[in-house]
């Protein structure tokens, strides 16, 4: 019997675990994979500013830096130039790059060394057990090729984007198409500038990123639409230093040394779920929402999710009330919904998108030479403030006048007008 099982060993199981051991609740970790040291591949192992608070107050952020973790500072290239982060004392200063081969063992260790924590290693969670009425009471999975049941107050599915929990407990999910396919590999000896740790090229509708790590690699990532499929196969890395090759202000790459495999997808829709809870058990990380691996947001997101769930039950899990815990989990995914439902919206739009809405551009083109607007669309990007902040009446007219500053050496170049 525990108080909470999680089914998925990985940032956002982990974060959770980590959270709830420290409060003095029995958890179980369930986890497929037998090896400790096993990873997410298809991730550029970025984690988004608005993430650094959960890092903290998990004392992940001091090991990560220990790790080689690299301080994210962004930067980002459309049609007018270089947006670049001016800072701001309202959010935190950076995000980490970290390679997923060191990030997930060392949350992993750090989760199995909780007390309170047990982590079982080689467990496939297959059936969800109920009570009388029906609420979710636990998890069976076979361990070691035998039958267990894990019984448990709140079970909470952390299993990724093809959650068999959320299978399990009917929370349906809705994809939207992704018109860009994305792959990547990482470097050695690519022109990296220290405060622009996190580098993007929008050549709509191409999207080109490039991340820095603390041993002297660099992940380079092609985003393409899904019509350059023929030619990418024609020979993968080719085309993709390439690619890089013929972008504005281009990194040196004439020593570059690829040190890992090629590694992507063709197809990684958006996907979300209109319920992430139900009557004891709730859902965190890729298991709740899946995004456009190039907004580079599912690490952060797993952290976050996983702090503001097990905030939300640590009280009524410690008083044993059942019923006060569901409650808990219609305020998460309450919470869940409001934090990030804007930002899936957007990232969603922007993988369909051949080129970039107007008022976007006006942005981006304002963004180059004033702080203020520059501010807030790093804010934005780094997952700090809403998307609906970007359409203030007042912010808009001011990136409007900076758009036309910015342009003002090139008399051909043309403003997008308001609303169009």
């Amino acid at each position: 019997m525990y108080d909470v099982t999680i089914v998925g060993g990985s940032l956002a199981g982990c974060s959770a675990a980590i959270l709830l051991g420290r409060a003095g609740l029995r958890v179980a970790v369930l986890e497929t994979h037998k090896d400790p040291a096993h990873y997410k591949r298809l991730c550029t192992a970025t984690i988004r500013s608005s993430a650094l608070p959960t890092l903290q107050r998990l004392g992940l952020d001091k090991k990560i830096a220990a790790e080689g973790g690299m301080p994210c500072h962004d930067a980002f290239h459309g049609d007018d130039g270089w947006i670049r982060d001016p800072g701001s004392a309202s959010r935190p200063e950076h995000g980490y790059n970290l390679q997923r081969p060191k990030l997930d063992p060392l949350i992993r260790q750090a989760a199995a060394e909780t007390p309170g924590v047990d982590m079982v290693l080689g467990a496939k969670a297959f059936q969800l057990s109920r009570g009388p009425h029906g609420r979710v009471n636990g998890v069976v999975a076979k361990v070691r090729g035998e039958e267990q049941l894990f019984s448990s107050r709140l079970v909470i599915g952390a299993d990724g984007r093809s959650s068999t929990v959320a299978d399990l407990a009917g929370l349906e999910s809705r994809t939207s198409a992704n018109d860009r396919f994305i792959f990547f590999a990482h470097y050695r000896n690519v022109e990296v500038r220290p405060k622009e740790t996190l580098r993007a090229w929008f050549v709509m509708p191409d999207v080109f990123l490039l991340a820095s790590f603390g041993d002297g690699t660099t992940v380079m990532a092609v985003a393409p639409d899904k019509r350059s499929l023929p030619e990418f196969e024609k020979d993968r890395e080719a085309f993709l230093l390439g690619a890089f090759a013929k972008l504005p202000d281009a990194p040196d790459m004439s020593r570059a040394e690829r040190v890992t495999d090629l590694v992507g997808t063709k197809d990684y829709p958006n996907l979300s779920r209109k319920r992430i809870v139900t009557p004891g058990l709730a859902v965190i990380g890729d298991a709740a929402m899946v995004n456009d691996p190039v907004s580079g947001v599912g690490c952060g997101f797993a952290f976050q999710s996983a702090e503001w769930l097990a905030d939300a039950v640590t009280e009524p899990l410690r008083r044993g009330d059942t019923a006060a815990v569901d409650k808990a989990l219609r305020g998460y995914q309450r919470q869940h919904k409001r934090r990030l439902s804007a930002h899936h919206l957007t990232i969603a739009d922007l993988s369909k998108r051949k080129v970039l809405p107007p008022v976007i551009r006006l942005i981006l083109a304002g963004a180059v030479t004033d702080p203020q607007v520059a501010e807030r669309y790093v804010g934005v990007v780094t997952r700090n403030v809403s998307p609906l902040s970007l359409f203030s009446p007042r912010y808009l007219a001011r990136a409007a006048v900076a758009a036309r500053r910015t342009r003002s050496a090139d008399p051909d170049a043309s403003v997008p007008a308001l609303g169009k």
